[in-house]
């Protein structure tokens, strides 16, 4: 695990915490001056991968179908991966395919709208879902096996006869312009989009952002005329996994799609890639008091002979805790909160070469210094065979992770199949892998990494950088953010359109939807009895080496004292939290929390339920209803809060006024992330009513499923728990009591 991994974990607990812990490791090519009785274990040698294989099949008119059968579950699971996406619509209308991914099933049917689509599918606990990406677009469904003939009816009703309502299009239009507003909210977020045009240029299609004209710009006829021109059976691969005989399924499939007509062939697709001169580009954003910083150059494609020696490189630069960019700017310098770097790669175009790390303002300069120097000793030595071994064990011990379900491996090799890669593709994987040599590995560092071609991408705060400017490293070339058709009111690097600012009250609809959540919480008297509160949970996190179990315990004294205590595979860990001070420990070493840590705690704190609760009628709180949105087949109320300056969404349950989800900006593994939180089985504990199930994603994707065990109203709290101890004498890991 990162740094930032260890942030996502604390930032995805009660509190929402987001840390950073260090934990010292043996620096690249040093030799450790002490074995350890673990290192005498023998490791035994992994076992032969051998995934399920799916049923490949080819209809007359070129449709590719993968049948996996797995009867675990009375489940069925189809999708169909269609060629042709976001990178192909015209520059003018980008948005287009994000809002044909939407409209198609929210649209509905010639013959049923949307939302009778979703009452139809709600009745029978079913799926049918759309989506869009940069070369395809995606319909799918998930049912009960004993539903399949009613849904797979309406499936291909949906695939077919999609009606592109216009009620439905100004929405997600409406939407589109929310986002493209809110764009430059997080400093994460502009760092990735800024180094994508510096990597591919600011004109590739794999870098283009919508803009408010080009949202404007699309029109319905665009969506029929798109789907009239990509949906044919030669383009379209399905994967179909569950509780199915294959034979009889097969036989359902070739009677649904065998005597579809066969369309023209979409021609290749091609883009030019055009990487920024080298230099120093500069972002303002006066609101922070850090620097997001890439380093950029196209990468490779996967199916390139360097892909596998490439992976090992990866991994050995900037993969994990034992990585040379972890344990030297993190750990000896101490100059990241959280630092990276890897070759990407894609299937059928270059990936991205990305170094990135977050670091003070003060500290900026001194950071792409490190930066380089870390970059010099990746050309100049290779891997030693301790950190060679390390790499590939991290690479082969998570890979299995990636494939444990047949689920995972038919949409990998539905992959393959789309991109006209060899099927045994990742079989090979592990056998390529564990061949990777020191010298190949350094190899392709000589070949890929040049320091002076890259583009030096920095978002951050000028009047904070201190007196060792930018410029000290060279011409610095602005950036300009702002966004267009927003009618000249928001400043470059400004962190939010006027639009989108804070209400200065509550309206009349929140504040009354905010009074059903009090009282659904167990009402005014047990909400403002409540002085502290503990939460003990078990927690599945998703890490980029895998999926990591972590008990925790977490303490809150309100209105401004957090404290939690994980236990890891790597040790146990705390961290604390309060207006004056905080601290942390892991490993045995202990410090200070980094600052953006300590605040996202502390804004965390503010907009948990208990919180905003007990907070019903304070000023500095500001609540307001904002319609409806369908939240897992509920028409949920969308009530917006400010809570003192951290915001939220959450959607209501109509029925019990308690929350079946937040939406807010949060810290995460990678940097600042949208994230959402799903909340299930709330009970009653000494009448306060609390979620035990929570579902955590971050930007769209799983990052952590939360059981809580047990909820403690106004427990006994150690006092101690609140003194910063000493930096040489780092807080005990011992329960408080």
């Amino acid at each position: 695990m990162t740094k930032r991994t260890l942030i996502a974990l604390f930032a995805t607990s009660l509190l929402s915490l987001s840390t950073g812990l260090a934990q010292t490791k043996t620096a690249p090519n040093e030799k450790a001056s002490q074995t350890s009785a673990w290192d005498k274990i023998p490791t035994p040698p992994l076992p032969p991968f051998k995934p399920a294989e799916p049923t490949r099949i080819q209809l007359s008119n070129g449709m590719v179908i993968f049948l996996q059968e797995d009867h675990e579950l009375p489940i069925i699971d189809a999708t169909m991966r269609i060629r042709g996406g976001s990178r192909e619509q015209p520059a003018a209308k980008v948005g287009l395919l994000d809002i044909y991914g939407d409209v198609w099933r929210t649209g509905g049917t010639k013959t049923k709208t949307g939302d009778e689509l979703d009452d139809l599918l709600e009745a029978r606990a079913a799926k049918i879902e759309t989506d869009d990406n940069a070369d395809s677009t995606t319909i799918a469904l998930t049912c009960l096996k004993q539903d399949f003939e009613t849904v797979f009816a309406t499936y291909l009703d949906v695939l077919r006869n999609p009606a592109f309502r216009d009620d439905k299009i100004e929405l997600a239009k409406e939407e589109m312009k929310s986002t493209i507003a809110r764009r430059n909210d997080q400093i994460g977020s502009i760092a990735g989009r800024e180094s994508a045009k510096l990597a591919y240029g600011k004109d590739n299609p794999y870098a283009r952002t919508p803009e408010y004209a080009t949202v404007d710009a699309v029109t319905r006829e665009d969506l029929v005329a798109w789907h009239e021109q990509h949906l044919h059976p030669n383009d379209i691969i399905m994967g179909v996994i569950g509780d199915f005989d294959s034979k009889q399924m097969e036989q359902k499939l070739r009677s649904a799609f065998e005597s579809w007509q066969k369309g023209p062939e979409l021609p290749p697709f091609h883009a030019e890639f055009k990487t920024a001169a080298p230099g120093i580009y500069f972002v303002e954003k006066n609101d922070v008091n850090q620097s997001e910083i890439r380093m950029v150059a196209p990468g490779i494609l996967r199916n390139n002979p360097d892909y596998y020696a490439v992976e090992v490189m990866n991994e050995v630069f900037g993969g994990g805790f034992s990585s040379r960019l972890f344990s030297q700017i993190r750990t000896k310098q101490g100059l990241a909160y959280a630092v990276y770097g890897s070759i990407g790669s894609s299937f059928d175009h270059p990936g991205v070469f990305r170094i990135g790390m977050g670091t003070k303002s003060v500290t900026t300069v001194e950071a792409i210094q490190s930066l380089n120097a870390q970059i010099d000793d990746l050309v100049k030595t290779p891997p030693s065979p301790a950190e060679l071994t390390r790499a590939k064990g991290a690479i082969l011990n998570s890979f299995i992770f990636n494939f444990d379900t047949p689920e995972k491996v038919l949409r990998e090799k539905m992959a393959y199949e789309f991109y006209h890669y060899p099927l045994d593709f990742l079989e090979l994987y592990r056998t390529n892998i564990e061949k990777v040599t020191s010298d190949e590995v350094a190899r392709v560092a000589r070949k890929y990494v040049h320091k002076e071609q890259l583009p030096v991408l920095v978002v951050g705060n000028s009047s904070e950088m201190g007196e060792e400017k930018l410029s000290l490293l060279g011409k610095v070339t602005p950036i300009d953010i702002s966004i267009p058709g927003n009618g000249g009111e928001e400043p470059q690097g400004s962190s939010e359109a006027p639009a989108q600012a804070a209400p200065a009250a509550s309206n009349p609809e929140g504040k009354a939807l905010a009074a059903k959540f009090v009282q659904a919480l167990g009402g005014k008297d047990k909400v403002s009895a409540v002085k502290a509160i503990e939460q003990k949970s078990t927690s599945l996190r998703h890490t980029p080496q895998g999926e990591v179990s972590i008990e925790s315990d977490n303490f809150v004294e309100y209105p401004d004292h957090v404290y939690s205590q994980l236990s890891t595979p790597m040790g146990k860990m705390i961290m604390a939290a309060w207006p004056g001070a905080s601290y942390m420990n892991a490993g045995g070493q202990g410090g200070e929390m980094p600052p953006p840590a300590k605040e996202e705690a502390l804004k965390s704190l503010k907009r948990d339920v208990i919180a905003v609760a007990q907070h019903l009628d304070d000023p500095k709180y500001t609540f307001t209803a904002a319609g409806t949105k369908k939240i897992r087949e509920v028409e949920a109320n969308v009530l917006k809060i400010n809570a003192d300056g951290a915001e939220a969404t959450w959607y209501l349950d109509p029925k019990t006024d308690l929350p079946l989800r937040s939406e807010f900006s949060a810290l995460g593994q990678a940097g600042p992330v949208n994230r959402a939180s799903e909340y299930s089985d709330w009970k009653s504990f000494s009448g306060v009513n609390l979620y035990t199930n929570r579902a955590v994603s971050d930007n769209g994707k799983p990052s952590a499923k939360d059981t809580i065990k047990e909820w403690v109203i106004n427990p006994k709290i150690d006092p101690k728990i609140w003194e910063k101890p000493a930096d040489s004498a780092p807080p005990s890991t011992d329960q408080p009591k």
